[in-house]
């Protein structure tokens, strides 16, 4: 499933290539054929990520409001620029932004930057480019559940757990279930209401990074590495957490999600050198310290990293390091 990185990601690319322009909007598949005709023809107004969950404003005042879930996708074809991103830096190469294509072992990365071209570029977990397009608008491929087309740009979505149009107070209502993202409001107020959260909930901690009404964006990869670059324990119950611990905890996550909204990798390894570096955006089992790694001996103790399920989910650690 898409973390928080990826839907932010997803948002810049219709700030930049769909924001402020007329769309035409349909369902190909037919499935949300309703939907579609309600904003059809209207201009796009705003673009934005919440967690794990992405909100479109139309000038007529309702929002399609997606949720990508285990399975959803975002297609963009046409003349589009292949890291969003970038575009306030006139495609300037950051310290932290890859050079070139770079393929990982489980996780896809782009990062061509420049003037926008005439392409297809998949957004969902992973982001991959594919084949250039020679006639535009291509056609729908597969069952496209929404298409939205404009002169240059065409977004296609396929998959989604939750599709829906909404009104304004609709969106709020939606807002209001989530925990703070820390790339929509990085305020002291938004900090202190996951400290507080977290700091009176009998709940593994484990359990509470993955609870959107906690905190939105987290998911299975930065679960794992945020409570191993903290060294604890994921059992120990939100409320025997020192208020210090947790506040680091939201700093760091804070930290990661802006590198992997920045770079589009979720690159939890810090002090790395130049090659190091470059060798960790092209492969995972260089990217983190635990998570995909069961079995394996701990980067710090050499401890073999232990995997468990609980909450449905698999939950990666060292046990020694995080005893």
């Amino acid at each position: 499933m898409p973390e928080g990185h990826s839907v932010h990601r997803i948002a810049r690319q219709f700030a930049l290539h769909f924001v402020g322009k007329a769309a035409e909007v349909s369902s190909p598949q037919g499935r949300f054929a309703a939907g579609a005709a309600r904003l059809d023809g209207h201009r796009m107004t705003r673009a934005m990520a919440v967690g794990k969950q992405m909100f479109l404003e139309f000038d007529n005042d309702l929002w399609l409001h997606v949720h990508l879930g285990l399975y959803g996708a975002w297609d963009f074809a046409g003349d589009i620029t292949a890291d969003a991103t970038m575009a306030s830096a006139n495609g300037r190469i950051g310290q932290t932004n890859q050079r070139g294509t770079v393929v990982g072992e489980h996780e896809d990365s782009l990062a061509s930057i420049g003037a926008p071209r005439r392409t297809r570029l998949r957004m969902a977990e992973q982001e991959k480019l594919e084949a250039p397009i020679d006639n535009f608008p291509p056609e729908p491929i597969g069952a496209v559940r929404v298409r939205l087309l404009t002169d240059a740009t065409v977004a296609d979505l396929r998959g989604p757990t939750a599709c829906a149009v909404l009104r304004s107070d609709e969106v709020q209502a939606q807002i209001a279930k989530l925990g703070p993202d820390p790339q929509v409001d990085s305020s002291q107020a938004a900090e202190d209401r996951f400290v507080a959260t977290v700091r009176k909930k009998p709940t593994p901690i484990c359990l509470l990074l993955m609870d959107q009404s906690v905190v939105a964006g987290i998911g299975n990869v930065y679960r794992a590495e945020l409570l191993f670059r903290a060294r604890l324990n994921p059992h120990i119950p939100g409320k025997d957490l020192p208020e210090a611990t947790v506040r680091a905890l939201w700093q760091d996550w804070a930290k990661l999600l802006a590198i992997g909204v920045q770079t589009g990798q979720m690159m939890t390894m810090d002090g790395l050198s130049a090659d190091a570096y470059d060798g960790a955006m092209a492969s995972r089992s260089d990217r983190h310290w635990v998570y995909h790694r069961t079995g394996e001996p701990c980067r710090v103790c050499s401890t073999p990293i232990v995997m468990e399920e609980i909450g449905g989910r698999k939950l990666y650690w060292c046990p020694k390091d995080q005893a």
